[in-house]
């Protein structure tokens, strides 16, 4: 099977797996209760779908290490996956501050962090990740494409991601430039996080719900307004 179908595949079962796991980790870990972890509406994170094409690959590169030892060369190759996504996490994160002004992630208060885009924290999760995908993914990803080639319903259904994944990026995006518009103008970048949380504990004072979006019954620029200024009330303090 060709490089481009691999990766198709691996992009669309990365997303979802990713979001996935970021779901449970703030359910559990980080923000203690459910909350769509990315800009999406739907259950996908575009970055863990091309970290898992970047891992694809680079395992390709194993053999091409000139270390004999195994262990070492398995540790060279993590070391690689978890730099090589680290880079990746920092250009999507320059990216989207530069031209949308909207910060998707913070690790501000992470030691060592450069801009809050990138910590070696995090890098460490990504080396670990990168392991995990080695040794209980990889191996099974050409049975797995295989399968898929033959069951053509489950190839539908790839296809069927791919076709929402467009129509909820036309969507996100419209809230995303929304967004820019108003921190161009208040000269501000916008955290997703802290705009999320937002928009959440003021639907819940009314009626608790599951916030898989930026969605709001209100309009939109007055929920922007308000999360500004809460902003300025907390760099006061």
């Amino acid at each position: 099977m060709n490089y481009f179908l691999i990766l198709t595949f691996l992009f669309a079962v990365g997303s979802v797996t990713g979001w996935c796991i970021e779901l449970i980790y703030r359910r559990f870990v980080s923000q203690k209760h459910w909350v769509n972890p990315g800009f999406l509406a739907g259950p996908c994170l575009p970055l863990y779908g091309f970290s898992l094409c970047i891992l694809y690959l680079l395992a390709q590169l194993e053999d091409h290490i000139p270390i004999d030892h195994v262990i070492p060369r398995k540790l060279l190759l993590f070391l690689l996956m978890g730099t090589a996504i680290t880079a990746l996490e920092y250009a999507v994160g320059r990216v989207m501050i530069a031209a949308t002004h909207v910060r998707l992630w913070d690790y501000s208060e992470c030691r060592g962090n450069i801009q809050g885009i990138i910590c070696p924290q995090y890098s460490f999760y990504w080396m670990l990740l990168s392991a995990l995908y080695y040794f209980l993914v990889h191996p099974h990803i050409l049975a797995a494409l295989e399968w898929l080639s033959q069951n053509l319903a489950f190839s539908f259904g790839i296809g069927f991601f791919y076709g929402i994944l467009v129509i909820d990026f036309s969507y996100s995006a419209q809230l995303v430039a929304k967004i820019r518009r108003y921190a161009d103008k208040q000269q501000i970048v916008v955290r997703l996080e802290g705009l999320r949380e937002h928009i959440r504990n003021e639907l819940e004072a009314r009626r608790p719900r599951f916030l898989l979006s930026l969605k709001t019954d209100r309009p939109f620029n007055e929920i922007l307004e308000e999360y500004a200024a809460r902003l300025n009330t907390l760099r006061r303090k």
